[in-house]
């Protein structure tokens, strides 16, 4: 197994697009399209798919696809003069072949290094010259990695701004048995009521109807529980101070051509994400993002995980 070639391999996917498959040798896999740098595929060593891809998701560039883990930037949603969620998960990422240096970690051999930069044509609507620079990775127990850095090229001594998310889409037995613990008492914008800002009430949230929230200052570990599954995610986060969660319900998923009536039912989306303080770099100056995403079984309770195990490096 000491090949290469059996924890990484490059294709073609869906209509021929380029794609990158990462495996574990325990069976776990990602998928990793060029196409919007989008992670479309995680499936644990039982081949479970933990992630929620359409059944109507269209791949066919520039479209994003939906479902999976979608990059937004230079910002997310509607707030700003870009097109909603900005246009890194609608351009071709390429494979970065000289990466930064990452902490060592000899276990992860399974991982992707991809890089964007701006083009010509996008310097029209978004005057800035940029590296944005992700790595996909999975953990030999089946844990996802995003690591993004995001450096300022610019030579004309401008800083710039942006917003950005690792918007997930996860895969839900059924959204009303399903509940999410780390943000409650936390204040959120409901983008549902034009983003005025609430406090968060109760024990944990539950869903019954459409749901868009953006959590403030949320802790760097969140948990997913499915109670149908018996599996909860827990998502550990840096430098994403922010969680979007967001749920179309029955009347915007019929509205939507890249999505099925029902399919609400079985999906979530948590997004780790910096949107309230956008992000300000000067000339020459990175920031850095991450997510990890784990899947365990919820008899190992979210109450129970150690909260001193966040990220162990920068």
């Amino acid at each position: 197994m000491a090949s290469e070639n059996v924890y990484v391999e490059h294709c073609k996917g869906v209509n021929g697009l380029d794609k990158v498959i990462l495996r574990e040798i325990r069976g776990c896999s990602a998928e990793v399209y060029l196409d919007g740098g989008q992670v479309t595929s995680w499936k644990n060593e039982f081949r479970e798919q933990l992630l929620f891809l359409s059944s109507k998701a269209t791949f066919k560039p520039p479209n994003a696809i939906r479902g999976g883990i979608q990059i937004c930037f230079p910002q997310f949603g509607t707030i700003g003069s870009l097109e909603q969620h900005g246009f890194a998960r609608n351009r071709l990422w390429s494979v970065d072949r000289d990466p930064p240096p990452f902490p060592a970690n000899t276990s992860h051999r399974a991982f992707v290094d991809l890089i964007l930069r701006h083009s010509e044509e996008e310097v029209k609507i978004w005057p800035h010259r940029y590296e944005c620079r992700l790595r996909v990775a999975l953990g030999p127990g089946g844990d996802l990695m995003l690591t993004s850095r995001i450096r300022n090229t610019n030579t004309d001594g401008k800083s710039f701004t942006f917003t950005f998310a690792y918007h997930t889409y996860f895969s839900v037995t059924d959204i009303s048995e399903v509940r999410v613990e780390g943000l409650e008492t936390l204040d959120y914008l409901d983008n549902l009521k034009n983003r005025e800002r609430f406090t968060e009430q109760g024990d944990a949230l539950t869903f019954e109807s459409e749901v868009d929230k953006v959590y403030l200052s949320t802790p760097t570990k969140i948990a997913i529980l499915d109670h149908e599954r018996k599996r909860t995610f827990v998502l550990r986060k840096d430098g994403l101070p922010d969680a979007v969660v967001w749920n179309p319900w029955d009347k915007k998923a019929k509205a939507m051509a890249d999505f099925g009536d029902d399919e609400y039912k079985h999906m979530l989306c948590v997004t780790a994400a910096c949107v309230e303080n956008p992000i300000i770099l000067k000339p020459g100056e990175e920031w850095k993002g991450r997510l990890e995403i784990s899947a365990v079984p919820s008899s190992y309770c979210s109450g129970q995980l150690d909260p001193r195990r966040i990220f162990s490096s920068n």
